[in-house]
């Protein structure tokens, strides 16, 4: 059984209707231009937009579960996090775990930082971190690595590597080709808000 399954997801005139599988421990790549219904698809797939059609986790449809337990368990993360209170550390449930997974992506001592002084390459990987430190099943990422050198690029990377070595699974939308490379297992190409194989 596939750890995600989406059938028929639309969300006109944007999105779909689009269909795919996901298995534990990989990672789908979607690509295509601006304004294709990428970003579109990752709110749909964690209930954040309305849409028609159904999505699955390990069997369990997603409208058999209360909102916020879906999104922890198929987390999206925004290319721009939103941040709700002045320090950084308050964001993050377990602040301990959230401050090594910070540190992993080069940004030690960042709980008590205030979110005013974060950059946009930090507030991206802060966001990823609060995201991990939630054990989701499923991490929807929209453009990680944008805002991003190259060094701080491959600490994402290498965080998402071990969230995948330890059976959890990506959908990343990315323009960058090298993290695609890296990553995805499977890479499938978005048009007019439709998903067809990547050439």
């Amino acid at each position: 059984m596939a750890l995600l399954e989406v059938r028929s997801l639309a969300r006109p005139p944007l999105l779909g209707p689009v269909s795919f599988t996901l298995d534990a421990g990989t990672c789908l790549g979607i690509e295509g231009p601006s304004g294709s219904g990428k970003s579109t698809l990752l709110r749909a797939l964690a209930d954040l937009d309305p849409a028609r059609g159904e999505v699955f986790l390990n069997g369990t449809a997603r409208n058999s579960m209360p909102a916020a337990a879906w999104r922890a368990r198929v987390c999206y993360v925004a290319a721009e996090p939103a941040w709700w209170a002045e320090r950084v550390g308050d964001h993050f449930a377990d602040e301990e775990r959230g401050a090594r997974l910070a540190e992993a992506l080069g940004l030690a001592g960042a709980m008590d930082w205030t979110v005013t002084r974060l950059s946009t390459g930090e507030g991206q990987r802060l966001g990823l971190a609060r995201a991990l430190a939630g054990k989701p099943a499923v991490l929807l990422l929209d453009e990680p690595t944008s805002g991003l050198d190259r060094d701080a690029a491959r600490r994402v990377a290498r965080a998402l590597e071990r969230l995948l070595e330890d059976g959890g699974s990506v959908v990343l939308v990315a323009h960058d080709p090298a993290l695609l490379d890296s990553l995805a297992a499977r890479r499938l190409r978005m048009a007019n808000g439709r998903l067809e194989a990547a050439a």
